[in-house]
C-alpha cells in the first residue's frame, strides 16, 4: 500500500546525565549504590530508605559521577574508582554534632582503611 509506518523512534530525551542533566547519547554508564544494610522486610511506603540504590545514569567520564557525589554531599574513597558498583559507608558525626553523619562511596576493590576525601 505504500504506507511507511515507523515504530522504532529516537525522539526520547529521558536519558539525562544525573552529573550535568545532559542528553545521553548511546548507553548510559550506570551507577547502583549497594544497601547499606540488607533488611528482612522491604521499607514500607510510609518510610524512606536511607539511601536511594539507584541506579542512576551518566556520561562515560567518571568526572560527571564525582559532580553528582558533590552534589548530594558524599565523600569518595580515594583508593577506590568510580565502578558500576558502589557501596556507601556511614561516616558518623563528630562529638559536636553527632547528627551530622555523612556518607562515603568506595568501590571496596581495595583491603586497607578508606581515606574519604571531597567529591
Amino acid at each position: 500500500m505504500g504506507i511507511d509506518i515507523r515504530t522504532i523512534i529516537s525522539d526520547n530525551v529521558a536519558k539525562r546525565c544525573d552529573g550535568c542533566g545532559e542528553i545521553i547519547e548511546g548507553t548510559p554508564w550506570r551507577v547502583n549504590l549497594l544497601d547499606i544494610v540488607a533488611p528482612e522486610a522491604a521499607v514500607s511506603w510510609a518510610e524512606r530508605s536511607a539511601i536511594n540504590p539507584g541506579p542512576f545514569q551518566f556520561h562515560g567520564d567518571p568526572d560527571h559521577v564525582r559532580r553528582w557525589m558533590a552534589a548530594k554531599g558524599y565523600l569518595f574513597c580515594r583508593k577506590g574508582e568510580i565502578r558500576e558498583i558502589m557501596r556507601p559507608i556511614l561516616i558518623p558525626g563528630s562529638e559536636d554534632a553527632p547528627d551530622a553523619s555523612r556518607y562515603g562511596l568506595c568501590d571496596g576493590v581495595h583491603r586497607d582503611d578508606h581515606e574519604f576525601v571531597p567529591a
